[in-house]
């Protein structure tokens, strides 16, 4: 039993440690450049996302619960529907961030408290 669970948890750790590596070699990448403001920009850029990616975790730790339980009791067409379930949310959700992509940036740059320089950036 043991190594069945961890069978089916490394793949998952791993999963969960490459997103701060994402925003690791972005700031690599932009320490390369000639002005502070890219890093700054990038940090805020990572914050930005980091919220709203992880504000989508309940889908993913949702589904992956629920799935594994239909999973188990082998009934794949609950599995189908919690599937279907989970992608009519993600999709309305990222038509909600795209449509208010705008006014949610600038929301977001006002609660961070960036300077003019580093907006500009950003935008």
């Amino acid at each position: 039993m043991n190594r069945e669970i961890l069978k089916l948890a490394i793949p998952n750790i791993i999963s969960n440690l490459s997103v701060p590596l994402l925003s690791l070699v972005d700031v690599a990448l932009m320490g390369h450049l000639d002005s502070a403001e890219y890093i700054i920009t990038i940090g805020f850029g990572v914050m930005i996302f980091n919220i709203v990616y992880w504000g989508f975790g309940f889908l993913r730790m949702g589904t992956t619960g629920f799935t594994a339980q239909e999973c188990g009791r082998q009934d794949n067409k609950e599995c189908l529907l919690i599937l279907g379930r989970a992608l009519l949310i993600a999709v309305a959700g990222a038509l909600l961030l795209i449509a208010f992509k705008t006014p949610l940036l600038k929301l977001s740059l006002l609660l961070i408290g960036t300077t003019p320089e580093v907006d500009a950036y950003v935008a």
